[in-house]
């Protein structure tokens, strides 16, 4: 069992645990919904998408799609093998698709975020 994120407690006041598939999905999730430089310890750490909320020009999705693609390699590189990455920025809406395996089992997920 891993430590859920976000951090809390459980009904017995102990800390709050996820199963490791979950928990992967937690880390991807806390990558790209950090600034780089929140993170006091880890400067580098995060992509920072809330930046491209309004944005359309198809440039930016572009480098957003290496951008994210970049921080999971470096972040979570030993722990999943990144298969794709598609940014879509619609109106007011950012949407990521991402597949990826989890090295030790093997299991292939795709996965969708929004901001």
């Amino acid at each position: 069992m891993e430590i859920a994120f976000p951090f809390n407690l459980n009904n017995q006041g102990l800390v709050a645990t996820t199963d490791y598939n979950q928990h992967i999905y937690q880390m991807i999730e806390q990558i790209l919904f950090t600034m780089p430089g929140e993170r006091v310890n880890l400067p580098s750490f995060g992509c920072g998408l809330q930046r491209l909320v309004f944005t359309t020009n198809m440039e930016i999705v572009a480098v957003t799609q290496a951008m994210v693609q970049a921080a999971l390699s470096q972040w979570l590189g030993d722990v999943i093998q990144v298969a794709m990455v598609e940014v879509r920025a619609e109106d007011s809406k950012v949407t990521i698709w991402i597949e990826y395996a989890i090295l030790i089992s093997q299991e292939r997920y795709r996965v969708k975020f929004e901001c």
